[in-house]
């Protein structure tokens, strides 16, 4: 009779299943109903994430027949598997499995699906919230109209390490500003859309990853509670304070223990900050516990994963291949894997996959999305307000008359796929817009020339003659300079990261052949470019911009867009600064920059970045005046009158910074604490209040977390090394 009774029950949760997700008030109920009715095989298998090998971003692993484990209800979510095509494919194969229970699809969306943006350092470079937001809520609505449920972003690693190719994906230097930025594009990823499509977003990656050693990828991470806590944390406690669906492990270790079973983070997250989500392992990176010489084999592996929290194996067949294994054997409790299980389902329902597994599958509608016209203009409007304006000699910028002969330099002024940068999924078929040819699109009675002079990498400088006798007879020259979009990312860390080949050489040739030369960087990190930094006229670091690069900086070019973008991670000048950050300890002996022994300074060297945290310029001016802060009950204020005393209208980033003098443990010299980009016409005036609230400036301590009560100076400032303002001020 059990036997029957079970067996109706099954054939009731199939035939209805869809139907409840629509009409249940519980889906905590509707979890605990389906995870009833499944073995301990199919729980399993929702913990088991694996690629569709469309486009790996990792060692693949091609022993496993995904079919049959789709069939077996063995694959819980797969990443790699693109299109409405291919989605409903997979999907189909699930739903033939015997409870039927539909896959999620995940796909690393970066800086964008089909329709790129500029790469996420770039989108921090804007110091905008709205900027951010509107470049994720696209690239999610790409993403949800092409099968996929979920974004392997935003990437959190706060990094002081340039070297390190991953801080092209993430937020810079600072928790502040990385914090924002979890905040907003949290939003932007999961709101829902009208048609009630939404996806989830991925918090990654848990933690500390950008703080590898030496900058090098997948390296060891050795750092204090404080730093950890102060540093590599906040961003994160803000993504699951905003309800990010899920969160990634990083694959480093952190003080001996590798992130995938490192249950001080899982504590953290899951009982300090009340976290109701789940985590995913990085590719692979359980298995990959082995080789840290932390897990004896990889059935232990899976054993301490899943004992410290983590959901999902990506990619390393561990939970599958063991964890059945090891509840037969009592090492693991079966609850435990229910727990598991029941996250994903409740992830599922929420998606609303039970009552309609299709429907992020319609391929006329991801035809007529994809690449809009109004997603490009998106892009471009994005992309414009990344650019950063480093120098600018002689208001050369901007160009307000047309030039009659304009010469287009630079191995990278008509390089497609470059402007896209790394972390582009769809980059198959190249179609960002170039330099060149939006010069001969916005010129077209000008004489347009166009010399390459020199190759990305390389000591030929056969070019250079070609280069220079086109920049002599022009009246403008575009010098368009920089590193190639697989020379940042992931596995792409640098020993080096000075501007490579003669590419310095052939600009300082050009400026003595042309005074009228705009210089444009392009890249993924900071890079070092003392010979241009000294020499050139004009330079905008235009990053890698995406599908509108060409148009986006001409408009910055012409003077269209103002340009606002500020510095999110400081530029060295010299490869042995790094890391160079500015919310540095000042220790006993702070470096002096007058000659002297006995102080935190190189005798051979500057101490100070070649630019600093939080620097840009304008093509107009502004002016601060009627500054108070007033302490009131639950927020400091700062009020303050900005003016546009320029000739052009544009925006100002306003910084505040605080310094606590003295506490239990020493304090940074500076902290970031709020900003505001503020947009005024010529001549206008407006009056700005910012707020920093009090339990902004707690932080973790000797003994665990201390309140912001103390004795502080607060700065203004133009950026962490332009100061022009500051005050003592007393917290009660």
């Amino acid at each position: 009779m059990k036997r029957i009774y079970l067996f109706l029950s099954l054939f009731w949760l199939v035939a209805t299943c869809r139907l409840q997700a629509q009409r249940a008030t519980d889906r905590e109920a509707l979890a605990d109903s389906i995870l009833f009715l499944m073995t301990l095989e199919e729980k399993v298998g929702q913990l088991n994430m694996l690629t569709g090998n469309w486009e790996a971003t990792g060692p693949v692993l091609n022993d496993i027949n995904k079919a049959e484990k789709l069939k077996n209800g063995e694959i819980g979510s797969m990443l790699n598997v693109k299109g409405s095509l291919h989605t409903r494919e997979m999907q189909s194969l699930a739903l033939g499995s015997r409870l039927g229970i539909p896959l999620l699809f995940g796909q690393d969306v970066i800086h964008g699906y089909k329709t790129i943006f500029p790469i996420p350092l770039a989108l921090a470079a804007s110091f905008d919230p709205e900027v951010m937001a509107l470049a994720a809520r696209i690239s999610a609505r790409e993403a949800a109209v092409s099968g996929i449920h979920w974004v392997f972003s935003p990437m959190l690693d706060v990094s002081r390490d340039p070297r390190w190719g991953r801080v092209m994906e993430g937020p810079g230097e600072d928790p502040y500003l990385a914090s924002v930025m979890a905040a907003s594009m949290t939003q932007g990823y999961q709101q829902p859309f009208e048609d009630g499509l939404t996806v989830m977003a991925c918090a990654k990656h848990f933690a500390a990853y950008g703080g590898a050693i030496g900058g090098r990828d997948y390296n060891t991470a050795d750092l204090s509670l404080q730093t950890l806590h102060n540093i590599y944390l906040p961003p994160f406690r803000v993504a699951a304070q905003h309800g990010i669906a899920t969160f990634m492990c990083s694959f480093n270790e952190i003080n001996g223990v590798p992130a995938s079973a490192n249950s001080y983070l899982y504590d953290i997250l899951y009982k300090d900050w009340n976290y109701q989500g789940f985590v995913v392992s990085d590719w692979g990176s359980i298995r990959e516990m082995v080789v840290h010489g932390y897990s004896k084999d990889r059935k232990q592996a899976a054993e301490q994963s899943i004992h410290a929290g983590l959901t999902i194996d990506m990619e390393s067949n561990c939970y599958a291949g063991y964890l059945p294994e090891l509840v037969r054997e009592g090492k693991v409790a079966e609850s435990t894997i229910d727990r598991a299980a029941r996250q994903v389902l409740l992830r599922k329902i929420d998606l609303k996959l039970f009552e309609d597994p299709f429907r992020y599958c319609d391929e006329d509608r991801e035809n007529s999305e994809l690449l809009s016209a109004a997603h490009r203009s998106a892009s471009r409007n994005v992309a414009a307000r990344s650019i950063i304006l480093l120098k600018n000699e002689n208001s050369l910028l901007p160009i307000k008359e047309t030039p009659r002969t304009i010469a287009v330099i630079g191995p990278l002024a008509d390089s497609r796929r470059d402007m896209d940068g790394n972390w582009v999924m769809l980059s198959n078929d190249p179609i960002a817009v170039t330099l060149l040819e939006v010069v001969r699109s916005h010129y077209p009675h000008s004489r347009i020339v166009f010399e390459k002079g020199c190759d990305i990498t390389g000591e030929d400088r056969g070019g250079f003659g070609k280069a220079t006798a086109a920049a002599r007879e022009a009246d403008l020259v575009l010098l368009a300079l920089g590193e190639t979009w697989d020379m940042s990312g992931e596995a792409r860390s640098k020993g080096d990261i000075s501007l490579p080949g003669v590419q310095q050489q052939l600009a300082t040739e050009i400026y003595k052949a042309n005074p009228r030369t705009v210089t444009l960087l392009m890249g993924g990190r900071p890079m070092i470019f003392e010979e241009i930094a000294q020499k050139a006229p004009a330079i905008l670091y235009t990053w890698w911009l995406g599908t509108e690069a060409g148009n986006a900086i001409l408009d910055v070019v012409r003077g269209e867009v103002n340009p606002s973008a500020r510095i999110p991670m400081s530029f060295p000048r010299h490869l042995g600064q790094i890391p160079v950050y500015y919310n540095h300890k000042n220790t006993g002996r702070p470096p002096r920059e007058s000659p002297g022994n006995y102080s935190g300074r190189y005798i051979d060297i500057s101490h100070k970045p070649r630019y600093p945290f939080g620097y840009g310029l304008s093509y107009t001016r502004f002016s601060y005046s009627d500054i108070t802060v007033d302490t009131q009950a639950e927020n400091l204020r700062v009020t303050l009158t900005l003016e546009n005393t320029g000739e052009e209208d544009g925006s100002e980033l306003v910084q505040v910074y605080l310094q606590k003098l003295w506490g239990e443990t020493t304090r940074p010299v500076r902290e970031l604490k709020q900003f505001r980009q503020v947009y005024l016409t010529q001549g206008e005036k407006q009056t700005i209040h910012l707020d920093i609230p009090y339990s902004d400036l707690a932080y973790y301590g000797n003994n665990g977390w201390i309140d912001g009560s103390g004795e502080y100076k607060i700065y203004l400032g133009r950026n962490a090394d332009d100061m022009i303002y500051e005050q003592p001020l007393h917290i009660p």
